[in-house]
């Protein structure tokens, strides 16, 4: 945004009043980093595991750490409940894990730095857990993987993100959000169409990730007094713990159905 500056006897104008630059709050993303390197570190066990001790089941090509982590609703059901997470841990291949730490790194590290480490390792948590819930309830097969639940979660974060704040991207909105919807459509219903994609799990963190958000996504305003204008994220500490609670609720609620069901 360019900065007009006012006139040596006119009162400093108001941010409503003039485009000025300012700051985006920036940090490192650690969280970011930290979630490759332990699904990388993941990725190396299965194919040591494989290497080591062979398959689990050698008809599905499944390894050790897929046999007790992988989304399996008869596991599920028999009260592996840690299998609502440990999916977004486990890849199939190296063009599967390649693809999805690739997507994770290009809209993980903006989110984290706009978000924060908590609230952005929080959405990916509820991303994975409202990917896999929705994958529980509404895929069939013999078991699903992938980090593309979380990602899929990144996604709808940055829809919601983008929109609360349009304010403060004036003239890059819209083609923002128009770029974010043209991913989420290419991969839902071309890519989502192929065997084996587990476009059900996809839904659910997308849905995730814009739930969360929309209670509990920074929300800008600029304060201060021209030219010290600095952007302050207005979404109390509150807001987020109710937002995560809304979605663990939520499809919490849906998980307990699928067990009734």
């Amino acid at each position: 945004m360019n900065e007009t500056r006012p006139a040596a006897d006119s009162p400093p104008p108001s941010p409503a009043q003039q485009q000025v630059r300012v700051p985006v709050p920036r940090s490192a993303p650690y969280v970011t980093y930290v979630i490759i390197a332990i699904t990388v570190a993941f990725y190396i066990l299965q194919l040591v595991s494989v290497w080591a001790l062979g398959y689990a089941i050698p008809g599905l090509g499944m390894d050790w750490l897929e046999y007790y982590g992988a989304r399996i609703n008869e596991a599920i059901l028999a009260g592996e409940l840690w299998r609502f997470l440990t999916p977004a841990l486990l890849h199939g291949s190296l063009p599967h894990i390649a693809f999805n730490m690739y997507a994770l790194l290009s809209f993980g590290a903006g989110l984290e730095r706009h978000f924060g480490h908590l609230r952005f390792f929080l959405l990916y948590l509820l991303g994975a857990f409202a990917g896999n819930v929705a994958s529980f309830l509404f895929t069939g097969g013999s078991y699903s993987i992938g980090a593309s639940t979380a990602i899929f979660g990144l996604l709808g974060a940055e829809a919601v993100f983008l929109i609360q704040n349009r304010k403060s991207f004036p003239g890059q909105f819209r083609s923002a959000i128009g770029n974010i919807i043209f991913i989420a459509a290419i991969n839902l219903f071309i890519i989502g169409s192929l065997p084996g994609i587990d476009n059900w799990g996809h839904i659910g963190g997308l849905v995730g990730g814009l739930m969360f958000t929309s209670f509990a996504g920074p929300l800008w305003e600029i304060e201060g007094v021209y030219p010290a204008y600095q952007l302050v994220d207005k979404r109390s500490f509150q807001a987020v713990v109710i937002g995560a609670a809304v979605v663990t609720a939520i499809f919490g609620g849906l998980a307990v159905w699928g067990f009734i069901r």
